[in-house]
């Protein structure tokens, strides 16, 4: 399933600038290599994959929430977030965020298909449990 955010300062957007895609609220995000312009920004499609590898770490505790807020109220209830292998500090992080998130049903790292210990597979609860 695949929709598109609205274009506002308050939803998600992503602009390309030179060779790079920035992703987030343009109020709060900012690429990792270079710096914001005054383009328009382009849609950014909410689909059941959230890469974060263009975002800053210190941008992970509202953009992971953000997200996946909006995927659940378009009714994507299991997304897969890249976060990468590395040293295992971002899983780190997007796990203990995912923990303190009320919508949550489960996550888990992915299979070796999927990504394995470079992404985690988010089990959302549907918007009409509350």
């Amino acid at each position: 399933m695949v929709c598109e955010a609205s274009v506002t300062k308050a939803t998600l957007v992503s602009k390309r600038i030179g060779s790079h895609l920035l992703n987030g609220q343009l109020a709060n995000y900012r690429m990792i290599s270079g710096e914001m312009n005054d383009e328009e920004p382009v849609k950014l499609p909410i689909t059941d994959t959230l890469d974060l590898h263009t975002f800053r770490p210190t941008d992970l505790s509202a953009l992971v929430p953000d997200y996946l807020s909006e995927c659940r109220a378009r009714g994507i209830l299991q997304v897969r977030v890249i976060h990468g292998k590395g040293v295992g500090n971002i899983r780190k992080s997007v796990h203990a965020i995912l923990s303190r998130l009320e919508y949550v049903a489960s996550f888990s790292d992915a299979s070796a298909l999927y990504g394995g210990l470079g992404a985690t597979i988010v089990n959302l609860r549907p918007a009409r449990e509350e």
